[in-house]
């Protein structure tokens, strides 16, 4: 009987199979997590969910057992004559990750102080597995002092990546900081932790990320570009951002979910010559930058103010056009001492031998080549796999990954060299 293969994606997911505890207390963000628990379960991980009491008055445990194919867990379960463990230890050493969505400012007291008086308290006190925690609560109670006070001290736990709260109009009416991050925010950072875990070895530094394609305008209604969707370049900032850096994205037109971009300092641009212009800007601040922006090679010398018939596109076509100034070049040529610059190379047919020329004249440290012509490895793909060159004439072959793994392999061999 033949066996029928999963897709490549999906054979490459990093939370599939995995162990998943989902923690969930009282905020009102509580409502978004039968949702996540579903994309959980959908992406072949096993979740099992803790509610605290609050969260039971706002999400159903009958909803979360249905999504999760598992039981839903209460404080009322927490101790049994019949149970041969107690529940919280059990729940603790079962999990592999831990997803604490969203995290009230209650529980993040109980937390951060050691208090283990409700079941999913003292699961987090004993569990060891790496804890994604998205906070959750009103604007107010995120400035007071004394939840500001526990937030800093949780950001030194070990095995922990905090995601802090985004700004926007919350359920009490209030606009401002107190959102807990999209759901497929966390599914990303969840990923992240899967494949990479939570050391921040790029705190300190600051990375400077392009990302999708740029246009060139021919007339108001036409332009030259290519199909990035700028997944590659997002995902490097992201990833980046969890190992602790401070980051800046500059982009064009992105075609991912917004959500994507939540907690990014970003810097949209259009055209070649505004990422110039962006990059010109930031470089000098920066500890590396990382060129994964896809540039159009050439624009139109003259750009047409008005929309020309159909007819007479054919002559503006022929009209005289001029290359875009090569960006990665300059950035190597004006590169303070001690910035560290990787470039990216997208290449069809013989890639390792193209990419080894390109390398040579580019002169960044690293530069990662990867075959577009081929399957699940070009652009819109949410894999890819390539050739990262150097330092000097190192080569290596990275096999296919998804693109997460991926910019997590890639920052740890640019973080070697700063």
């Amino acid at each position: 009987m033949k066996t029928e293969q999963p897709p490549p994606a999906a054979a490459l997911d990093p939370l599939a199979g995995r162990r998943v505890l989902v923690g969930i207390s009282g905020s009102i963000a509580a409502v978004k997590l039968p949702l996540l628990v579903s994309a959980l379960a959908k992406r072949g991980a096993h979740v099992r969910c803790v509610l605290t009491p609050s969260a039971a008055q706002l999400v159903s445990p009958l909803a979360l057992a249905s999504l999760s194919r598992e039981r839903c867990y209460l404080d009322a379960d927490q101790w049994s004559h019949t149970a041969p463990r107690p529940l919280h230890v059990e729940l603790a050493e079962w999990a592999e990750l831990v997803l604490l969505a969203p995290l009230s400012a209650t529980t993040l007291g109980r937390w951060v102080h050691g208090l283990g008086d409700t079941l999913l308290a003292s699961t987090l006190l004993a569990t060891e597995a790496p804890v994604l925690a998205a906070a959750a609560m009103n604007t107010a109670m995120w400035s007071a002092p004394g939840v500001r006070a526990n937030w800093e001290q949780l950001q030194a736990f070990e095995r922990v990546l905090p995601l802090g709260p985004a700004e926007g109009l919350l359920a009490c009416d209030r606009q401002g900081s107190g959102r807990m991050a999209e759901p497929e925010l966390l599914l990303l950072a969840l990923e992240s932790l899967a494949s990479w875990g939570w050391r921040r070895d790029w705190h300190g530094r600051r990375l400077l990320v392009s990302a999708g394609p740029t246009r060139e305008w021919l007339d108001p209604a036409r332009c030259i570009s290519n199909p990035s969707t700028g997944r590659m370049g997002v995902l490097l900032a992201q990833a980046a951002r969890w190992r602790g850096a401070q980051v800046d994205l500059v982009h064009g037109p992105l075609q991912l979910d917004p959500a994507w971009l939540e907690g990014l300092n970003r810097h949209p641009i259009d055209t070649g010559a505004e990422l110039q212009q962006v990059l010109q800007q930031l470089q000098s601040q920066m500890d590396a930058v990382a060129m994964a922006a896809a540039v159009a090679d050439h624009r139109p010398a003259v750009t047409l103010s008005h929309k020309p018939e159909k007819a007479a596109v054919a002559a503006a076509l022929a009209a005289a056009w001029e290359p875009v100034p090569d960006l990665l070049v300059e950035l190597v040529s004006r590169r303070p001492a001690g910035q560290r610059i990787l470039g990216f190379a997208a290449q069809s047919g013989d890639v390792l031998p193209q990419a080894q020329a390109k390398f040579a004249r580019k002169g960044c440290d690293l530069l990662f080549a990867n075959p577009i012509d081929q399957a699940d490895a070009g652009f819109a793909s949410a894999t890819n796999q390539g050739w990262l060159l150097g330092p000097g004439e190192a080569v290596e072959h990275l096999e296919p990954m998804g693109k997460l793994p991926l910019a997590h392999r890639l920052l740890t061999a640019l973080g070697a060299l700063i």
